[in-house]
């Protein structure tokens, strides 16, 4: 039996994974978390093999918790439901993350197939996703997209810097890079401006 976990944020309303997997007999869902900084923590007694992230937010905004899931759950994978008509939803160009991708749209079927397919240890990314986030021009990088997310978030350097396994001084040099590449006059404007662009939720 694979144990399932679904993560959502209290504002979206999309059909819910547990409805579209309920047929699954090989599949048992363990429960559903609000997706925020507390996910580690909350996922970690319910030892769940995959958390399935079905959620509005960017990616830039998931990554950070994600990377948190991982330290925290390592034989767990994580699968992000994501929307390709949304830049800010696209997966980062670099593979090397241990997240995996898949279109929000997805059928039951494919979403249960994927889900067998991270348990046994492959890592997935949708093509339609890959090839959408190989077209779009993207002058942030992911990690100071992840820094500016968490910044967003109300974070301090020094959580920052915690959260991401980064030095501070490298956290304030990933701000200042953001800064200089939107044009913005501070942080808060960068925010503004990336969220406007839909690069942030």
């Amino acid at each position: 039996m694979i144990r399932v976990l679904v993560a959502r944020n209290s504002g979206y309303f999309g059909v819910e994974v547990r409805v579209l997997l309920s047929a699954q007999s090989d599949l048992e869902i363990v429960g559903t978390l609000p997706f925020d900084s507390d996910l580690a923590g909350a996922a970690a007694p319910l030892t769940p093999d995959v958390i399935v992230v079905d959620t509005e937010l960017m990616v830039g905004q998931v990554l950070p918790v994600a990377a948190e899931v991982r330290a925290r759950v390592p034989s767990c994978a994580v699968l992000v439901l994501c929307d390709p008509a949304k830049r800010g939803m696209l997966p980062p160009r670099r593979r090397g993350r241990q997240v995996s991708f898949l279109l929000k749209e997805a059928s039951p079927a494919y979403l249960a197939d994927s889900i067998r397919r991270l348990a046994a240890g492959e890592r997935i990314v949708h093509p339609r996703l890959q090839m959408a986030s190989m077209a779009v021009q993207r002058d942030l990088s992911t990690r100071e997209l992840e820094v500016l997310a968490l910044a967003a978030e109300g974070d301090s350097v020094s959580d920052i810097a915690r959260r991401l396994s980064l030095s501070g001084g490298t956290v304030r040099n990933y701000l200042s890079a953001v800064i200089t590449k939107t044009g913005a006059r501070n942080r808060i404007d960068a925010i503004r401006i990336v969220r406007r662009d839909g690069w942030l939720h």
